[in-house]
C-alpha cells in the first residue's frame, strides 16, 4: 500500500523521540495506564499523554477507558498495535512524480 507525505511525516515524527520509541517498548510488554507509564518513565502525566497522542495519531497505539472493579475513576489504558514501519522507493515515487 503506497503512503500518502502526511502519513509518512506522521509515522517518522512519532518514531523520532526516544520517549516514544521507550512507550513503544514499554507498551510491548503489556498494556498500562498512564499513571504507571509516567512512574516507569519518570515524567509528569501531562509529558507522557502528549507523546502517547503521537503516537496514537500514526496508529501505534490504541487507548480503551474502563473502570476498575475496586475503583469508581476511569482510567485510560494504552495498548500497542501490530505495525511495521516501511518505506521505499515507490512511495517517495508516487508522492513526487
Amino acid at each position: 500500500m503506497t503512503q500518502t507525505l502526511q502519513q509518512i511525516i506522521t509515522i517518522g515524527e512519532a518514531i523520532s523521540h526516544p520517549v516514544r520509541l521507550k512507550l513503544l517498548y514499554l507498551l510491548s510488554e503489556r498494556e498500562r495506564y498512564i499513571y504507571e507509564l509516567s512512574k516507569d518513565l519518570d515524567l509528569s502525566r501531562q509529558v507522557v499523554q502528549l507523546h502517547l497522542k503521537r503516537l496514537e495519531k500514526a496508529g501505534f497505539i490504541e487507548s480503551d477507558l474502563r473502570l476498575e472493579d475496586n475503583d469508581n475513576r476511569a482510567k485510560k489504558f494504552f495498548k500497542l498495535k501490530e505495525f511495521n514501519v516501511e518505506l521505499n522507493i515507490d512511495d517517495l515515487s508516487q508522492i513526487f512524480d
